[in-house]
């Protein structure tokens, strides 16, 4: 099953260790970390405007919305900010399933009925096999 999550840099290690742990059951995983850290390097310190404004921007903006719009599944880790937000609801537009971690300091308000929640990341493993059965029967 292919799988994005969508998060925050404030929440690398939890999106490093997510993706680590869903492909070692099977998955392929598209992040979002990943393709920064190859494309920029691990200490990424720059001008956000600029690089939002550059040709490097506007391809990291097509990778993710493409990745959230095409997966099978979208994996929210909150609290997030609205960039993650807007995955969300591309995918939540285009019919992707959205499963999430909820998190003290969620911001969101009527638009978290898009996700379905987990209060903690086993229960939402569970919740990545019993959607990857459905898919594949």
């Amino acid at each position: 099953m292919i799988i994005y999550i969508a998060s925050s840099w404030k929440n690398q290690h939890a999106v490093e260790m997510l993706t680590s742990e869903l492909r070692n059951r099977g998955h392929k995983v598209n992040s979002f970390v990943e393709k920064a850290i190859k494309d920029e390097g691990r200490g990424l310190e720059f001008d956000v405007v600029k690089w939002i404004e550059s040709n490097d921007g506007e391809r990291k903006f097509e990778y993710d919305t493409r990745c959230a719009t095409t997966a099978n599944i979208v994996i929210y880790v909150g609290p997030s900010g609205t960039d993650a937000w807007a995955e969300v609801g591309a995918a939540w537009a285009k019919g992707v399933p959205i499963l999430g971690l909820w998190a003290k300091g969620e911001p969101a308000g009527l638009m978290r009925r898009m996700v379905h929640w987990y209060s903690g990341y086993i229960n939402l493993l569970t919740g990545v096999a019993e959607y990857g059965r459905r898919i594949h029967k």
